[in-house]
């Protein structure tokens, strides 16, 4: 069965990677659903055991940079795969955009009006005392959009002081979900694994650059597993999962 290892920044949960008739996955953690769903039918098909690590992809290129046995990268960001392909670490030719998302303003109150994402929202008052959650602004790719969204709508500097910020974006959604935060920001797919939450609004696509999840090999791997894994995520099975998760499919 799959394994799921939540990690922290810059510590890797777990140890049992390098195991025969295995595939190791470093993914978003907005992905988890969906990974979770494609584990059986993958495991299934190939009977290839999945090893998959959550976390933001800030933490898991990292990982990756210091060595960590990965045999593919599932980022959040185009920005951190291109990180890693430009230090020689990826099979260039196994990369391509997997799925896209898009990005979403919520509240822990699930009677909660919907709100109009614009320059006149006055976000301050809708947080109140509480805090917005966000995951790290400056590091995980649901927090780099988030930022670039409200700056673009002009409500960064106003809110800043108010935000929470958590190490990805699932961490995020978990504290409006209990409530230690009364709003956030998180990807629309994750709305979908909480019902504790309700989605406010969807944030303009052009305030924020496109969220795009590319997928690639790591060099100096298991080819073969690695090639059925990304021969997977091309399956009718695979794209019905993703899909019935919220992501836009791109293949």
């Amino acid at each position: 069965m799959i394994t799921r290892i939540l990690i922290a920044l810059g510590v890797l949960a777990g140890a049992h990677f390098a195991q025969a008739a295995s595939v190791t996955v470093f993914a978003a953690a907005s992905l988890y659903s969906a990974l979770d769903a494609i584990e059986v039918e993958f495991e299934a098909a190939t009977g290839i055991d999945l090893v998959v690590s959550f976390a933001g992809s800030s933490a898991l290129a990292r990982q990756i940079q210091q060595g960590a046995p990965a045999d593919i990268f599932i980022s959040a960001s185009t920005d951190w795969m291109d990180q890693l392909q430009q230090e020689d670490l990826l099979i260039p030719e196994t990369r391509r955009d997997l799925v896209m998302n898009a990005l979403v303003l919520i509240g822990h109150d699930r009677d909660a009006p919907s709100v109009v994402l614009d320059s006149r929202l006055d976000l301050v008052a809708l947080v109140g005392q509480s805090r917005l959650a966000m995951a790290l602004v400056d590091a995980v790719p649901a927090g780099i959009y988030g930022k670039a969204a409200l700056g673009s709508l002009g409500l960064w500097d106003a809110i800043e002081p108010r935000v929470a910020q958590a190490d990805n974006v699932r961490a995020a959604l978990r504290l409006v979900a209990s409530g230690e935060a009364s709003h956030g920001i998180v990807y629309a797919t994750d709305v979908q694994s909480e019902p504790r939450v309700q989605q406010l609004a969807v944030f303009p696509h052009d305030s924020h650059p496109p969220i795009v999840y590319p997928i690639a090999a790591i060099k100096q791997r298991d080819r073969a597993s690695q090639d059925q894994f990304l021969r997977f995520l091309s399956s009718p099975q695979a794209r019905d999962a993703f899909a019935r998760q919220g992501f836009i499919v791109n293949f």
